[in-house]
């Protein structure tokens, strides 16, 4: 959001500097070519002083007249400006240096608004790009109301550019100083205003991956965000009390009804002793009973796994894979299935011994299940990079990829397994088993038929225990438990 947040103010910023910084810019120009224009016009009138002293008739006048030239070619000498005094139609009088015209003619406009009693001003502004402008002011010489003369001067505009280059030099200084301290107030102002968001975003990100005891710290910011703190902690506080709620009634509810439900059995077995040996509403009666049990014991199971929190430590999932797989072997051996182990014999990696331990039982559990006779499930340790996965591989008839999309929901049976024996919570139970030691499970189809499990393990200790979400490639894999 600062990415997004910072270029909006610095346009701003700039944007504001700018509309400062050009016009006063452009009056600084003003001033220095102002300046310079008085200058020449103080000039000009005292040379139009000694003009009129220098129309006199006789020798008087000409004496003056030759000190009007010596002044004007010292003038030249030392200012390097161009000075002459010229008659109405433009012959000169006296002018410095020697030959030098009226620039222009006696049309240009500074010559004409001397020839109307006025002084001129110059023509428009110079600017430091402008490097053939000259400043030509012209100023009347007046005798008995009547113009007899006109004085011009011709100045270079090398050092008036100069002097509006440095003027602008400085203001672009003081603009990038300026800039520099608004952009370090928009990186603090924007870190001061987003920090609580970004708080918020972490806490939110837990909470919506399982980290239910995730809050926001009390921190800075406007007081809008820090009273959005205060409602989301409380909202968090709430929904994790309802969850914990929903599953200690599970837990309770499960429970409680195990020994009603050990009662009923115990007097259904007593009835059968008064039927006939192989009453079929009797066995159908205890098969149900005894399906009811395991599902009672699996919502038991669901809540304790969600609600526990995971005891991570360096365990060697190798090893653990292998134990597993020789406490299934004897099953696998009954039911005339190739169960064996494969892969790296030592494999290192952050987990909960006993939750991936019950995760790997319910994984071999449901693929000896779903696997026939003369078929194989195989389990694959492999250290790849940050995780340790242990893979297991079955032979069994696979699901279609509509069912492989559900597979892990509670509850949730294949139509083609129903008569498997299973309540649907085993899968979940795994899910929840791994997802409290920051461990990802994977559904995938095995070629040519089959389930592939993959359960990843981190190789390094995780920050905070996360509950990851069950991902599913498609393809075909078998039902769960």
């Amino acid at each position: 959001m600062r990415s997004r947040l910072l270029p909006l103010l610095i346009v701003l910023l700039t944007g504001v500097l700018l509309a400062l910084g050009i016009p006063l810019a452009t009056s600084q120009a003003r001033s220095e070519q102002q300046r310079v224009v008085v200058d020449r016009i103080d000039d000009t009138a005292r040379f139009a002083s000694l003009t009129q002293s220098a129309t006199d008739a006789g020798p008087p006048g000409e004496q003056r007249l030759a000190t009007l030239e010596d002044e004007l070619a010292t003038y030249h000498d030392v200012y390097g400006i161009k000075v002459g005094v010229f008659r109405r139609d433009g012959r000169p009088m006296a002018v410095a240096p020697e030959g030098w015209e009226v620039p222009g003619g006696v049309g240009s406009e500074e010559f004409a608004e001397a020839l109307a009693g006025r002084r001129s001003q110059g023509q428009g502004q110079v600017w430091p790009w402008a490097l053939d402008r000259r400043l030509v002011v012209a100023s009347p010489v007046i005798r008995d109301g009547d113009v007899i003369a006109v004085v011009v001067v011709d100045s270079p505009t090398g050092p008036l550019r100069s002097r509006i280059l440095r003027g602008w030099l400085g203001i672009a200084a003081g603009e990038a100083a300026a800039m520099l301290l608004a952009v370090g107030a928009a990186f603090r102002l924007t870190g001061w205003v987003l920090r609580p968001v970004r708080v918020l975003d972490k806490a939110t990100h837990d909470i919506a991956t399982g980290r239910l005891t995730s809050r926001v710290a009390a921190a800075g910011g406007p007081p809008e965000l820090r009273r959005l703190a205060r409602s989301f902690n409380e909202m968090a506080d709430h929904v994790e009390l309802v969850l914990d709620q929903q599953r200690a009634f599970v837990a309770d509810a499960s429970h409680q009804l195990r020994n009603p439900l050990a009662a009923l059995l115990l007097r259904i077995d007593l009835l059968g002793l008064e039927l006939p040996e192989g009453n079929e509403e009797f066995a159908s009666v205890k098969a149900e009973g005894i399906r009811l049990a395991k599902v009672l014991d699996g919502l038991l199971d669901l809540a304790l796994a969600e609600g526990t929190p995971a005891d991570l430590r360096l365990t060697d999932v190798a090893a653990l894979a292998a134990e597993r797989v020789a406490a299934w072997r004897p099953v696998a051996d009954r039911r005339g299935v190739r169960l064996t182990a494969e892969g790296a014999a030592a494999a290192t990696g952050w987990a909960d011994p006993v939750g991936l331990s019950s995760a790997l039982d319910a994984i071999v559990d449901n693929a000896l299940k779903f696997t026939p006779e003369g078929g194989a499930v195989r389990v694959t340790v492999t250290a790849n990079g940050e995780r340790v996965t242990v893979e297991t591989a079955d032979d069994g008839p696979g699901l279609a990829p509509d069912e492989l999309e559900r597979i892990g929901d509670r509850f949730w049976r294949s139509g083609r397994h129903q008569n498997v024996q299973g309540s649907g919570l085993g899968l979940s139970i795994v899910a929840a088993l791994l997802a409290a030691g920051a461990a990802t499970i994977t559904y995938t189809a095995n070629e040519p038929h089959g389930l592939r499990v993959i359960v990843a393990v981190p190789r390094h200790a995780p920050e905070r225990a996360s509950a990851q979400p069950v991902r599913r490639e498609p393809g075909n894999g078998s039902a769960a438990p």
